[in-house]
């Protein structure tokens, strides 16, 4: 049971990883794609991370590269490795940006990037679906990852039922 457990922190912690260097990351392309000017950046896991552009000529193309290539690039990843510890990290980032959009739209904080967003001229509606689908996807296939991390499996074998310890 301590070894699951250790697995599944381990894991939520290369999810967190994973996802803060993707999501930071897409913002960092999504400004350099279209011509934004690198004033300021922080990609430490561990502190929030961010990246300010200014001038920004195309603001929405460097505030939802972030969440969108947050997304894309975990899931390409677990579809090229085709592991289960690498849809566990994808799940969990489908979750964690649909979630930060709705969490700092809720907060209203100027400096996140849902009220970057609605001030740059997105319609609501689209964070919304945004949100919907990456939450309403990675909801039920991030819990199943969880059962599957944290449920004893066993394995018969010709000694006996040993538990499988690989995700």
């Amino acid at each position: 049971m301590k070894r699951r457990i250790a697995h599944f922190f381990a894991l939520l912690v290369a999810s967190w990883i994973v996802m803060t260097l993707t999501h930071e990351s897409g913002h960092l392309i999504g400004g350099a794609a279209s011509g934004a000017t690198l004033t300021d950046y922080d990609v430490v896991p561990w502190r929030m991370p961010y990246s300010l552009h200014a001038p920004d000529p195309h603001p929405l193309v460097t505030l939802w590269a972030g969440p969108v290539l947050g997304v894309l690039f975990p899931l390409m990843f677990a579809v090229l490795v085709r592991r289960s510890w690498g849809w566990f990290i994808a799940d969990f980032c489908l979750i964690a940006n649909g979630g930060y959009l709705a969490l700092s739209w809720i907060s209203g904080d100027h400096f996140l990037d849902t009220p970057r967003l609605l001030a740059a001229g997105t319609h609501p509606l689209f964070i919304i679906v945004f949100c919907v689908l990456t939450m309403g996807l990675g909801y039920p296939w991030f819990r199943s990852d969880c059962v599957r991390v944290l449920t004893p499996h066993t394995d018969k074998t010709d000694e006996g039922v040993s538990e499988a310890t690989e995700i």
